[in-house]
């Protein structure tokens, strides 16, 4: 979830609830309000009945208005009626039909007789009062949301731009390239301190790289250098005599350790170009042809290890550097072809977006970090860089390269 809309769901919940709340109390607020002018005007009317009695000896003729209704009722229980107020049913006679109502029982006393008085005044325009005031703060409650929610939208969406531009200049930012994080121009501090941070980041990213680069280039260079004179001077070796026995042993030794030095460090300089993404060569490779072409090559090596091979290809293409591309199909086969036993089978099948290769050789499963670097068994005779180069190229054009073993079958699946 982005942030905009996280900050966007938080804020509207925290609104909504925030609003209901006030809302049920500013309900509450304007319902006692109400109920208590309503409480003043029979009160009113209570102390206007008293003073009639007071001043004409007689009680007023019992009313049956439109929003108002007083009888009277004579007290024989002898025992003084205090005022009280309560909510009951109000019928309107012109309406004909009950209406919530708002009473008032009070006593008044005449010539020594004492009497029950019930004012009664209809709750209707309190209610639809109440009821009006309630749909106005409703619609206000949702206009209110409605336009928090575009203003966080389109408002949030412009302040985040900056972000946003940086973050994709990030994304597509390239080590090998010379091209400079310039960042969108905003107002706001956070926004051009994290551009500063990017910048800086970049700039000292490019000096470690260039750094780095520079020591392995002197590197190889310097370590081709030894090498190709050491191969030299055992050539000139070779030739300036016979030698015993142990003797061919002891440089036929040392030839298959500059062997292993040199694949060594054409290996690691190989990886170095892969994870800096300097190999560019990238074009549309025919992998049916590829892969039968590989198969061709690899012909003699089956032949001499007594080794099946059955092949289904499918026509595929696969948009990629075809030097990348021929040295992954050789490190499968060579993985296949080294790690099976003799007369067993391998089993090639490439279908549009796959390219899975199975073969015979030890009854278990390899260790799980075998695409690791310099992961390799004991009887290796390898580097332990071929399933790590394989994997960096895979990952380098977003395919997946996976090991499974099935059926005493070692297979490895990509998946363009």
């Amino acid at each position: 979830m982005k942030l905009a809309q996280r900050y966007n769901r938080a804020n509207l919940i925290t609104s909504f609830i925030i609003l209901t709340i006030t809302g049920v109390i500013y309900y509450i607020a304007i319902h006692f309000i109400l109920t208590g002018k309503l409480d003043k005007d029979l009160v009113i009317e209570e102390k206007e009945i008293e003073a009639y009695v007071n001043n004409y000896g007689k009680l007023p003729s019992p009313g049956d208005f439109l929003h108002q209704k007083v009888t009277y009722q004579k007290n024989t229980s002898g025992k003084i009626i205090e005022r009280n107020f309560f909510y009951d049913d109000f019928y309107n006679e012109s309406e004909k039909e009950n209406e919530p109502g708002r009473s008032l029982i009070t006593s008044v006393d005449l010539n020594g007789q004492n009497y029950q008085v019930t004012i009664s005044k209809s709750r209707v325009e309190s209610e639809d009062l109440i009821q009006l005031i309630f749909m106005i703060t409703l619609a206000v409650t949702i206009l209110l949301l409605v336009s928090l929610l575009l203003i966080n939208r389109f408002v949030l969406q412009r302040i985040w731009s900056p972000f946003y531009s940086t973050l994709g200049m990030m994304k597509a930012f390239n080590i090998a390239q010379k091209e400079e994080i310039k960042p969108q121009v905003t107002k706001i501090d956070e926004f051009n301190e994290l551009n500063d941070s990017a910048n800086a980041m970049a700039t000292r990213v490019r000096k470690d790289y260039r750094e780095l680069k520079s020591f392995t280039d002197n590197a190889s260079h310097e370590m081709m250098t030894p090498l190709a004179i050491i191969n030299s001077k055992l050539d000139s070796l070779l030739q300036t005599g016979t030698f015993s026995v142990a003797q061919g042993s002891i440089i036929e030794d040392i030839y298959t350790a500059i062997g292993k030095l040199i694949k060594l460090n054409q290996s690691l300089l190989l990886l170095a170009k892969i994870e800096n993404n300097l190999i560019s060569d990238v074009q549309n490779i025919d992998m049916q042809q590829l892969v039968g072409d590989k198969v061709l090559q690899f012909q003699e090596l089956f032949e001499k290890d007594g080794l099946t091979l059955n092949q289904e290809l499918q026509p595929f293409e696969v948009k990629m550097s075809k030097y990348l591309a021929d040295i992954l199909l050789n490190n499968l086969f060579a993985n296949a072809i080294r790690h099976n036993h003799s007369g067993g089978n391998i089993d090639i099948i490439l279908q549009a977006g796959s390219l899975t290769i199975s073969n015979t050789g030890k009854s278990e499963e390899l260790d799980n970090q075998l695409f690791e670097r310099f992961s390799k068994s004991a009887s290796s005779e390898g580097t332990g860089l071929g399933l790590a180069i394989s994997k960096q190229i895979c990952a380098l054009y977003g395919f997946i390269i996976s090991y499974q073993f099935q059926e005493n079958r070692h297979r490895f699946l990509i998946r363009f």
